[in-house]
Parts: structure tokens; sequence; C-alpha cells
């Protein structure tokens, strides 16, 4: 009896001293974790030694620190190796603070079930970072600047509900263990990466309900979306801004899906019934694709955002497509609707230059030649239903399957060539008087294919191994003749610039001795843009990088505007004066900075503008070309906007007659403004930059009205729009939102009180300013929002009389104004994000129509510019939409 008293004494004994140590263990790491970063509200941190009395955030469980909860209270610093003996660690938050270096391992907290790490600076992540993590329910680890591959160690957290990682650098293909390993899993948001590939296959019957893949930065995601139709627990599936091609699949079993982005790919194919006919969907939107087909008709309860006129539909008005068109499509669905077909078949006439497609004078399809179009597939037996068809080419492609014996049919057919396919089967009975052609066909007469180990290798392979042998001798040889044309590039310049010492820093790229007519304007323009960049910043924050081949000589630039004259003025800024340049290739704005104001201000201003501009480039921003930089001259070169400034057709188109400004126009410009800003704020090269000086006068329009922003001489790098940034105060007078006014510290959400003024201008047509006017109404902002929350009825008073007032447009109107009033709000965090912004005016500038289709006519141009046409001009997607980083529901904001 004595030595078993003596045996659970000393087992007691031992528990009391592995306890001891485990409490001391918690309290060493919490004091270490205390002295690495510094937060005032963490103040009683250093006010007690033991963490769990008191300590600000801190939770504790049987003496053991169980919840570390320090999110967004301003926390800098990095986080210690010592957090990894917290093993009773359940929860830890850090998000939204500033907290950088590299995360911790922490394989030892096995008991941790949610993981909060977004909106941080954390640079780098320990390889295999979730191993041994095996309670993990949820994490988030987004909006931080990584650079990094999720490895197979977050296997091991099997009943994951939420993962989200948005805007962290993640790289690579999508893991397959996302549709296999966690038969939790409801959120997965990887929005905002570099992810490339496909979607995995194995996402087909997994449980996510909110999938968000969209706008990813780098090679984007490619190939089909059909293993969606199989994610039966959807609700909101985020895949736009991206590169996902062919048709969009059966929807029927999707019967929780609510909210669909798909907008900006290249899906092609017409939309589903089953996806019109969804009685779950509220908000789908799938601009700038390469629909086809007819135009769908969603319920009247779906926000619905679809520009008609940037999809490849036959019609732009709601109806069936010519009899040929769906024979055509339906044909197309055989080859898995090409992206070639989609981009070139325009319209509801195939005789009307569809390639491939041959028609006689009676409109008949008499001839199709699909020859070499890179076709996959099947061939369709609907070709058996064009009873005109007299030919019928099909060669060269990769087509599978047997030919149909529908073609038989065909009375007028004469010749039929499929010849060098994957063809197999037997050759159907042709009448005597039709030529077939089947050479290059290896499996053709059998009634299945050679397998791998066959003798013969299919037509694909054969030109597989011409190609490869081919294509590499081309190289090889293009190659050469590119470096002999280099040097003898180099050796002109060398030779120029020995003769020549006058340009400074304007020196050009090519021989600069030759006249002006004999310089190619692309070449000098819009180079290689090679770039060598200063190691210092300047005062904003942005590395001044000089891309030499956008340099522009001296002496072409004072020819193209005749020596800067008089008459060549577009206009003057506070920094400098704009001329009309004319350009061989066309007319080009020269700004030049004036010699009497170029201090320290106007240089930086200069660097600011060539560092941004040689970094973005999106369609609603206005293109750098090239600039001249030495002692004496600061000129920068961009695309020439003929129709001026919005403050021209806004507030001085009396005086310049012109014609005002209908409300749509006005709709479409505060669009394309916000696509435009919103790039510069999220998706600029995952650089973050804020404008700071909206405002109608660098808000420029084309003779199309399409609006793009320009001068960025103040525009300032910055960490996430969630953070300030201390600058010095620039801007515009009733543009500036109030904190930046009195504090001069600006976050993007200064920009988004700019746009409101903006909105608020276009509503009233008055100017942000009015210098006449007295009390409150001097301030538009301050007026308008009076206006708007205080009396409806006296509101319409407010409204720019010269915009038609009917019923549609008054509603419409209304809208914009409570987006204008949200914009301005006094509080920047009260404020939207621009992402939210574009969606709720691309909803309103396609859905609305005006009244008056007249107006629509003005200016005696097509209103809506094709997305494609954009895309081709600016050799970038426009990836205009953004999210916030997602809390503990993962929940975006804005798409």
């Amino acid at each position: 009896m004595h030595s078993k008293s003596l045996l659970l004494l000393l087992a007691l004994n031992l528990y009391l001293t592995l306890c001891y140590h485990t409490l001391a263990d918690d309290a060493a790491a919490m004091h270490e974790l205390a002295s690495s970063i510094t937060s005032t509200s963490l103040y009683n941190w250093s006010t007690s030694s033991d963490p769990c009395n008191g300590w600000a955030g801190v939770l504790c469980d049987g003496g053991r620190v169980s919840k570390i909860q320090i999110g967004n209270m301003g926390v800098s610093g990095f986080l210690p190796a010592a957090l990894n003996s917290l093993t009773g660690l359940t929860r830890l938050e850090v998000m939204g603070n500033q907290i950088n270096g590299s995360l911790p391992v922490i394989s030892s907290l096995s008991n941790l079930q949610y993981l909060f790490l977004h909106s941080n600076n954390f640079n780098s992540i320990p390889q295999n970072f979730f191993a041994g993590l095996n309670s993990l329910l949820s994490v988030s680890i987004g909006d931080n600047p990584l650079s990094w591959s999720l490895g197979e160690d977050l296997k091991s957290a099997s009943n994951l509900v939420n993962f989200t990682a948005s805007d962290c650098g993640m790289q690579g293909p999508i893991p397959d263990f996302f549709g296999t390993s966690f038969p939790s899993l409801e959120l997965l948001e990887l929005s905002y990466n570099n992810l490339t590939g496909e979607m995995p296959q194995s996402f087909a019957g997994s449980t996510v309900k909110f999938l968000h893949l969209n706008s990813q930065k780098g090679g984007k995601l490619t190939g089909g979306i059909d293993v969606i139709a199989n994610m039966t627990s959807l609700q909101q599936l985020w895949l736009h801004s991206n590169s996902f091609t062919g048709p969009l699949p059966d929807f029927s079993e999707l019967v929780n899906l609510e909210d669909l982005a798909l907008r900006d790919n290249q899906l092609t194919g017409p939309v589903p019934d089953s996806l019109t006919k969804l009685a779950s969907l509220k908000s789908i939107n799938l601009t700038n694709n390469l629909l086809q087909g007819p135009v769908p008709v969603f319920s009247q309860s779906v926000k619905l955002d679809l520009d008609v006129k940037s999809e490849r539909f036959c019609r732009t008005d709601v109806g069936n497509c010519d009899a040929n068109v769906n024979i055509l499509l339906s044909i197309a669905k055989s080859f898995g609707y090409p992206k070639t077909f989609a981009e070139n078949w325009r319209g509801n006439n195939a005789c009307n230059n569809w390639p491939g497609i041959t028609c006689d004078r009676a409109l008949n399809i008499v001839i199709i030649n699909f020859s070499h179009f890179a076709l996959n597939g099947v061939i369709s037996p609907d070709f058996g239903s064009l009873i005109y068809i007299q030919k019928l080419v099909l060669s060269n492609n990769s087509l599978t399957g047997t030919i149909p014996s529908t073609l038989t049919n065909l009375k007028n057919l004469r010749e039929l060539d499929v010849s060098y396919n994957s063809l197999h089967g037997k050759v159907p009975s042709f009448s005597d008087n039709v030529i077939v052609i089947t050479t290059g066909n290896p499996d053709i007469g059998k009634d299945e294919p050679e397998n791998a180990d066959g003798m013969k290798k299919p037509a694909s392979s054969i030109a597989l191994i011409v190609v490869c042998t081919i294509i590499p001798v081309l190289i090889v040889l293009a190659v050469l003749f590119c470096c002999y044309k280099k040097i003898k590039i180099c050796a002109d310049n060398w030779l120029n610039r020995m003769r020549r010492s006058d340009y400074g820093s304007c020196k050009p790229m090519k021989d600069s001795s030759s006249p002006l007519s004999s310089v190619n304007p692309s070449a000098v323009l819009l180079g290689d843009k090679n770039t060598k960049c200063s190691t210092k910043s300047n005062t904003d924050g942005l590395s001044f990088c000089e891309p030499t081949s956008w340099v522009v000589p001296i002496e072409i630039l004072r020819q193209v505007t005749n020596n800067f004259s008089e008459d060549n003025i577009l206009g003057r800024g506070g920094f400098g004066t704009v001329y009309k340049g004319e350009f061989n290739d066309g007319t080009k704005a020269v700004k030049r900075m004036e010699n009497n104001v170029i201090g320290s201000s106007g240089l930086t201003e200069f660097k600011s503008e060539v560092s941004v501009l040689t970094r973005v480039r999106h369609r609603n921003l206005v293109a750098l070309l090239g600039y001249c930089l030495d002692e004496n001259e600061k000129i920068l070169v961009y695309e020439y906007m003929p129709q001026g400034t919005l403050t021209r057709h806004l507030f001085e188109w009396k005086k310049e007659g012109l014609e005002p400004l209908s409300w749509k126009r006005r709709l479409f410009i505060g669009l394309d403004v916000a696509r435009g800003v919103e790039y510069l704020h999220r998706l600029a090269q995952q650089i973050s930059f804020i404008h700071r000086d909206l405002k109608p006068s660098n808000i420029l329009l084309g003779d199309d009205m399409r609006a793009k922003v320009s001068d960025f001489g103040l525009v300032k790098k910055a960490p996430d729009g969630m953070y300030s940034v201390e600058t010095r105060l620039a801007g515009t007078f009733g543009y500036l939102a109030p904190e930046y006014a009195a504090t001069g510290r600006v976050t993007t959400k200064a920009d988004v009180y700019s746009f409101g003024v903006i909105l608020m201008e276009l509503i009233t047509g008055r100017r942000a300013i009015e210098n006449n006017q007295l009390g409150e109404s001097f301030h538009l902002a301050t007026w308008f929002r009076r206006k708007y929350y205080t009396d409806k009825v006296e509101f319409k008073s407010t409204i720019d009389p010269y915009i038609d007032q009917e019923e549609e447009t008054l509603s419409s109107v209304t809208t914009i104004a409570e987006l204008a009033c949200y914009c301005c709000a006094r509080e920047a965090h009260q404020r939207p994000n621009m992402g939210h912004v574009v969606n709720v005016l691309s909803s309103l500038a396609e859905t609305w129509k005006p009244v008056d289709a007249e107006l629509e006519e003005n200016y005696g141009v097509e209103f809506n510019l094709t997305l494609p046409e954009a895309l081709r001009q600016w050799q970038e997607p426009d990836t205009s939409l953004t999210s916030e980083a997602s809390q503990l529901s993962g929940m975006s904001s804005g798409r």
C-alpha cells in the first residue's frame, strides 16, 4: 500500500511539473510576442507578467493561452518563432495590421482551429506551413505580399471549412486536393493571385458553396469550365477576368446557384436555357466574352450585366437566329465552339464574309472550307441540313470519329475532303459524282482507331513531328536575322551619337539623322520597353524607371508640333502646355513642361507620370507613347483624345457649340472612369496607385465619347486601400476628401470621394466649386448631399435641365445620386471600393435605355466600342473587377 501511494505521489508531482513548465512556456512565448510587436492598443501587455491576467485580446483556458485576438489593432513588428510553443492555442487572429517579415513555423499548434493572417505585410511563408495543423477549420491568409505555391501539407486539415487566400502571390496550378480532401469545405477564395492552368476536374461533386477564382494577375486560368456542371452545392461562383474558353456547361443541377460572374473571359457558344431558366439565380455578369447564338432572356428578378454589343450574338435584340446561322452553330458545337469561329462569325447572315463560308446569289451556302482551322471534335451530322452545299472541305485538322452518313443525302454535293485528320470507320456510300478524299487518315476503313501500340501514327502525330522539326529551324533563322538588324541599329546609333551630342537624355533609339518623314513613329514611340531604374524614389514613393526605348528625340517633337507653335496648343495645365503633334502614324498629344515652373515639384510630377504610365495600360487610362527628358526639356507624348476634356462637354458645351450630353452618355463616361480608377487601385500589375487629382479636366474623351483618365503627375504608389499613407497635400479643392485635406493622409478612398463629386457634376451640370454661389451652395458635395437626403422632391430641381426627366431616366439618376452620396461619405470607411462602384454603374449602363433614341446620334458615331477591338488595341484585358480581402465569413464586397 505504501508503494502504491508513493507511485501516485510521484505521478502527481510529475504532472504538476509538466503543467508548470507548460504554463511557463506559454508565458515566455507571449512575452517574446509582446517584445516583437508594437501597438498602442496593447498597452496593458506590459503591466502584468501573466498573459492570462487582463492582456487585451488574449484568452486562456485552464491557465493555457487558447486565443490571441489582436486583429485590426494597428499592430506592427513581426511574429516570433516562440508562437510554436503555444500548443493550447485554438484561435490566432492578427489580421488587418502591419505585421511584416516571414510567417513563423507553427506546426506544433495541433489544436489551432481559426487562423486569420490576412491584410498584413508578411513577405514569406515557410515550406509545409500547414503541416501539423490538423484541427484547422478556417484559414484567411489573403492580402499579403507573398510569393508561394500551396503544397499538399494543407491536406492534413481534413475538417477545413473556409480557405481564403486572395491577393497573396499564390502561383502555379490549383491543387487537385481541394476537390477531394475536404468533405466539409464551403468557401474557397483564391482571387487576384498568379494561378495558371485549368480548373481541376476533382472539383466535380465537391461541397464548395462559394468559389472565387477571379482576376488572376499572371498567366490567367485557362481551359473549359465544364466541371462546374457537377458542383451542385455552389451558391456563388466568380470566375471573371481569366482566360477560360469553350462553351457554358449545363446548369440544370446547380439548383442553389445565386451569383455567377463569368465576364472578361473567352467563353464561346450560346447561353444555355439551363442557365436562363435557373430559378435560384439572382445575379449574373457575362460581358466581354465571345458568346454566340440569340440574346439570352433572363427573369426580370435577375440582376444582369451583359453588354450585348460586346458579344457575338446573332442579333442585338431578342429574337431567333437565321436558320443557316443555327445550323452552323450546331456544327460549331461538335467542334467545341472554337474561338476562331466565335471571333469571326458576326451578325445574323452567314453569307456576310463569314470565314470558310461561300454563298450563291440566293444566299444559299454552297461551299464550306474549314481546312487548316485547327479544329478538334467530330464531324457534325448537321452538315446534312445544308441542302445546297456543293463542296465541303475539312482537311488538315484534328478531327476524330467517323464520317456521318447524313452527308450522303446532300444531292448537290460534289466534293468532300476530310484528308489529314484522325478519322476512322467505313466511308459511307456516296453517289458516283461525289469526289471523296480521305488521304492521311490512317484508321479510315477500320471499325476502331489503332491504339498507342499500333505501327501507324495518327495524322496529328505526323503533323507534330513536322512542326517540331521545321519550326526550330525557322526560329533560328529569325533570331539570326533579328541579331543582324539589332547590330546594324546599334552601330548606326553609336555613330550618330558620335556625330551629335546635343540631345542630352533624348537620344533616339533609331537613326535620328534621317528626316521625320523617314522615321517610323511606332518604332520611336513603342519600342521594346527596356528600362533602367533609379535606385532612389521620388517623394511619392514611386521609383523612376526610364524605359530607354520610349525616348523621343527633341528634334522630332519640334517638327511634329511646328516648333511648339501657339496654333498647335490643345490646352494648358498647372505644370505645362499640351500641343497637337502630327506624327506619320497619326495625331498625338505632346505635353511640354514649362521651364519657369519646373523645380523639384515639377520634376517629381513628370517622373511620377512616366513611372506610372510605363507600368500600367488599360483601355480607360490614357496611354503614354514616349517622352523626352534632359536639362531643358521635359516632354510627354501620349495618345490624342479628339473630343478633349469632360469639362468641355459638361460645363462649356454652349460656348464650344456642342450638344449637351445625354444621360446615357454621362452614365457610360462615369463607368469608364470608374473602371480606370479601379484598375489603378487594385489591378495595375499588383501595385496599388492612388490618383489624387480626379476631376473633369483630367478625364479625356475620344471620338466615340468613351472616357479615359489622364494626368498622372500626382499619382501615389500605396499599400492596400485599407491603410492610409502620409504624403504632401495635393489635388484640387472641391474634390479633396475631408480626411485627406485635414491630415494629409491619403487612401484609395480619397479617389472614391473625388469620383463621387464627379458623379454629382454629371447629374447637376454644376462644377464642384461654384464661386458665384453663397453658403453651402458654394460647395457641390455639401449642397448635393443635403438636397438628396432631406428633400427628395426638391432634389429633382438639382438635376441638369438638359437631362430629360422621363420616369426611366429619373430612376437611373436617383440610383447614381445615391451612389454619389455614398462615395462622398464623410468617413472614409463608409465609402465603397471602386469594385462596388463599377458593379452599380455597369448594371445600369446596360439595362437602362434612353427614351429619345435621337440623342444617341448626336456625335455620328457608334457609341458602344466593342471590347474585343479595345482588347486588340491595348493588348491587355480589362480587369475591371475587384474585391476586398475577406474577413471570417470570406464574403467579398465587390467584384
